[in-house]
């Protein structure tokens, strides 16, 4: 049966770029999974319990667009993040997820938004009214400096969609009504994307989502914080053997997750580590390593100072599952970021820094109990939206 024979105005679509994606194809098999048997799925989410209004979470589905031309099931064999007894029993399902050919970098950014506009117009009417949220899950991207300008006609004018293709989806999501999440550390949120969706009464979620180490690494310099420890030095070395790990070989790509993974410790502390030395000493490192395939692993040294300033350290080996962290963290956000909208939340929502490197909007929450505490307060209004609804 047709996924557009399930949804009705009780169901959430999601529409990612980037469909056949090791995390987006694991969040497929999720979403399949959480049809049949929800217990397998539901504890592994932050947002369960809560959104009462988008309707039960098993009513969600997934469609997208991705430059692969392979079946779906394909796609997930390739990428080897699931055992063949979790997804083969849902293969059918699988198969049948609508993915259009990601548009050809022949065409500049107004050809594209107009070409995604009308695909995601088509997604819409083949779902019955089904709220719904683009998801960014497109690879990482060099850095283009588009924050210069004043409105659509210079950006389309002057934007390289070959460099940032996130910015053509973004930008018709926000044309044709539907919230965006971007969970890339591509900088699409640029000030005249952020007026768009503001304009259009859409939130905008992102930067960079937060999985592995950075999230440990965030509860760890809270704690710090929390007891006046001084962080001395922090080393963090990834290694990765997946599509990921592979694209992030390339310098230009991989400069903006470095730097947000960097900066957030400074943020976090309030204080320069090494400023002392006359030079940063937080290092973070990622090499491409194949054999590890989508099980990442991280190593962390993290050097402290205590009372009379005498030395102490930590060591922290995390062995993760790339993809099997970041999709739950996806559905999430897309709860989110619909249970936003129903409240009439638009532009950046900082108080989902739970949920990335990079928050995007003013004073984000930056220890992990801030963080935590801007969830719950941001949940609060998401019910006190229903209730006036």
């Amino acid at each position: 049966m047709f996924q557009s024979d399930h949804t009705n105005s009780d169901s959430l679509l999601l529409m990612v770029a980037g469909a056949k994606g090791a995390v987006a194809s694991t969040l497929a098999v999720a979403l399949a999974a959480l049809r049949r048997n929800p217990a397998s799925v539901l504890p592994s989410l932050t947002t369960g319990h809560m959104c009462a209004a988008l309707g039960p979470v098993q009513a969600t589905w997934l469609v997208g667009w991705d430059t692969s031309a392979e079946s779906y099931t394909a796609a997930i064999k390739r990428h080897g993040v699931l055992p063949d007894a979790i997804w083969q029993p849902h293969s059918e399902d699988l198969d049948q997820i609508p993915v259009i050919k990601a548009p050809g970098s022949g065409t500049d950014l107004k050809g594209q938004v107009d070409q995604l506009s009308r695909d995601i117009n088509e997604f819409k009417s083949r779902h019955h009214g089904a709220r719904a949220v683009f998801i960014n899950l497109l690879p990482a991207a060099a850095y283009q400096d588009l924050n210069a300008c004043q409105d659509l006609s210079q950006l389309f004018a002057e934007a390289d969609v070959s460099i940032l293709p996130d910015l053509a989806y973004t930008l018709a999501a926000i044309k044709s009504g539907v919230p965006v999440v971007n969970f890339t550390p591509n900088p699409v949120e640029i000030p005249v994307v952020l007026d768009a969706a503001v304009k259009n009464g859409l939130p905008i979620a992102g930067r960079d989502g937060k999985t592995g180490q950075t999230y440990l690494k965030v509860v760890l310099a809270s704690a710090l914080k929390a007891r006046n420890l001084l962080v001395d030095g922090w080393y963090s070395l990834n290694i990765l053997g997946n599509a990921d790990g592979a694209n992030l070989m390339d310098p230009e790509k991989a400069a903006g997750k470095l730097r947000n993974k960097t900066k957030l410790l400074d943020d976090i502390l309030g204080y320069e580590v090494g400023k002392q030395y006359g030079a940063p000493t937080h290092k973070v490192h990622i090499d491409y390593y194949p054999p590890r395939g989508d099980a990442k692993e991280a190593w962390d040294a993290i050097d402290f100072k205590g009372l009379f300033g005498l030395p102490m350290s930590i060591r922290l080996n995390l062995l993760g599952r790339d993809s099997i962290l970041a999709a739950p963290l996806v559905l999430d956000l897309a709860r989110w970021a619909a249970a936003l909208h129903l409240a009439g939340r638009s532009g950046p929502i900082p108080e989902l820094g739970f949920y990335f490197k990079k928050p995007v909007g003013d004073d984000p929450p930056l220890t992990f109990q801030e963080q935590v505490n801007s969830l719950a307060q941001l949940e609060r209004e998401c019910t006190a939206g229903d209730t006036e609804k």
